[in-house]
């Protein structure tokens, strides 16, 4: 299901929302829990860097994650993102949910999945990716798979791949050279 380098850009191109599943995806999908019940995740500051530019140049963010967490809607608050949606392992009727309220068509999103649960959400968008160490049922069925596992990396590549699709990457660069 890969798209030719001409399709995958015009998809990005035509994204507003990068929608995100969370463990596994913004994380390497494991979570730490202490004897008193309290869970921590590791995130990576690199996609935390590049969910605030991509919000900055004008698209909305959102995490979609089939279980609730404190380390993840915490990291959303870090990040001002207001899109938190931690549902069950049935994530069509939040998906359809989100669509609904935002005015937003399937082709609107990029969304990235690393497992099973993320295959009705990522059958439907315009742009679904997955990072490198997703289930085999999942790479096989993407539009993208970045160069970098989850909570390493992948998310930065595909907003960096969407930023350059709507060329604003240069624009993100220049603002960390000085530049206006």
């Amino acid at each position: 299901m890969r798209l030719s380098p001409d399709q995958l850009t015009l998809r990005a191109r035509a994204v507003r929302l990068i929608l995100l599943d969370v463990d596994g995806v913004l994380t390497d999908g494991t979570v730490d829990i202490a004897s008193d019940g309290t869970e921590s995740k590791s995130f990576s500051i690199r996609d935390g860097a590049a969910l605030l530019w991509a919000r900055r140049e004008g698209l909305e963010v959102g995490l979609l994650s089939g279980r609730p967490s404190l380390a993840t809607t915490r990291r959303a608050t870090e990040l001002g993102i207001e899109l938190v949606v931690e549902t069950g392992p049935d994530k069509r009727s939040a998906f359809g949910q989100i669509l609904s309220t935002r005015g937003l068509a399937d082709s609107d999103v990029a969304y990235m999945g690393d497992d099973l649960l993320d295959l009705p959400i990522l059958g439907r968008v315009g742009l679904s990716a997955a990072p490198a160490d997703a289930v085999d049922d999942v790479l096989a069925r993407v539009h993208w798979v970045s160069s970098k596992p989850g909570g390493r990396g992948a998310v930065r590549e595909l907003v960096e791949l969407v930023l350059r699709a709507r060329l604003r990457w240069e624009s993100v660069v220049g603002q960390h050279l000085g530049q206006p």
